[in-house]
């Protein structure tokens, strides 16, 4: 059996992230290091093994022959290890540790934020990094504990915990600029105004969806801008540039203050709920239990506890 020290360890899940990231520039991001510290031991690892482990390209980096069979190998390995230390949380007396997060801007703002207060007074040991961002992510890939995603949209292999019940989608706009334009009756009348046109993650324009059962429609509004944003919409829409589409329980405060109306409100439609999501293989990392909770005691009627995992993952 080849001895390996402390180093050893060290070096070989830098070596993991490495090529999961595919880039030293972003594995030295993850791991809080600089790029040439991972590069210098990287070739330590290599020299004392006496095998090279990574193909070095000014642009990319990419693991040899050797090094994925290595990586292969060390991916179950340091999986077990974290399942065994993610273990030990139910053995303390409040979780501590490090949890990283991907979630969708509109998530962050409603779901996350609110709860932070509380969560950080009740867990002084946890440390949160958030990451906001509207496109879809390899969240195992990329190195996140966990996400937070509508739910027809999380992939089929993770455990998705829901995180609140279906949410209101609603047309809204200025008081100024229905006075100026009239406001829409039906979801054909959308094809005469402004309205703010939303691009998902993959950049493609989000047709806005109105309507049920036999009415249900899809309209590819017309407009004078486009957002990849909740936010930049519903700033457009109070400035009355031209209409929006959004979450009703976004622009709650600008519709309790006036600044907003509710158009076509009969036509509103209640879409998929927000999820938590991670990956079944793994033990919850520390925190993401209580955060969880936390969130779902404000979304969900009587603050229903997390779910224990099914069994086997869902099917996609």
């Amino acid at each position: 059996m080849t001895a390996f020290n402390r180093a050893d360890l060290a070096d070989l899940n830098i070596f993991l992230v490495i090529c999961r990231r595919r880039s030293f520039r972003l594995a030295a991001t993850e791991l809080g290091v600089s790029a040439s510290a991972l590069s210098h031991a990287m070739r330590n690892l290599e020299t004392r093994l006496g095998v090279r482990l990574l193909n070095r390209t000014s642009r990319s980096v990419a693991p040899t022959a050797a090094g994925a069979a290595l990586a292969e190998q060390l991916g179950h390995g340091f999986a077990q290890i974290a399942s065994a230390l993610d273990a030990l949380d139910r053995y303390r007396a409040a979780p501590k540790g490090r949890l990283r997060l991907n979630v969708p801007r509109d998530a962050a703002r409603l779901l996350v934020n609110p709860i932070l207060p509380g969560f950080f007074a009740a867990y002084p040991e946890l440390a949160l990094e958030l990451t906001v961002e509207d496109r879809m992510v390899d969240i195992v890939a990329e190195g996140y504990d966990a996400g937070i995603r509508y739910g027809d949209t999380v992939p089929g292999d993770m455990i998705a915990v829901p995180l609140t019940g279906p949410l209101r989608w609603v047309v809204v706009g200025a008081p100024a600029y229905l006075a100026r334009r009239g406001r829409p009756a039906r979801p054909d009348d959308l094809l005469r105004h402004d309205c703010v046109r939303m691009r998902l993650g993959d950049n493609s324009v989000y047709k806005w969806e109105l309507g049920h059962g036999a009415q249900a429609c899809e309209i590819d509004v017309p407009g004078p801008m486009s957002a990849n944003e909740t936010d930049a919409a519903v700033e457009a829409a109070v400035n009355g540039v031209a209409l929006a589409y959004c979450l009703e329980q976004r622009v709650r405060d600008e519709l309790a203050g006036g600044r907003l109306e509710l158009v076509l409100e009969d036509w509103a439609v209640a879409g998929p709920h927000l999820s938590m999501y991670y990956p079944s293989r793994r033990q919850t990392q520390p925190g993401l239990r209580q955060l969880v909770e936390m969130i779902r005691a404000r979304h969900l009627p009587g603050g229903a506890p997390v779910p224990p995992p099914p069994e086997r993952p869902r099917s996609p």
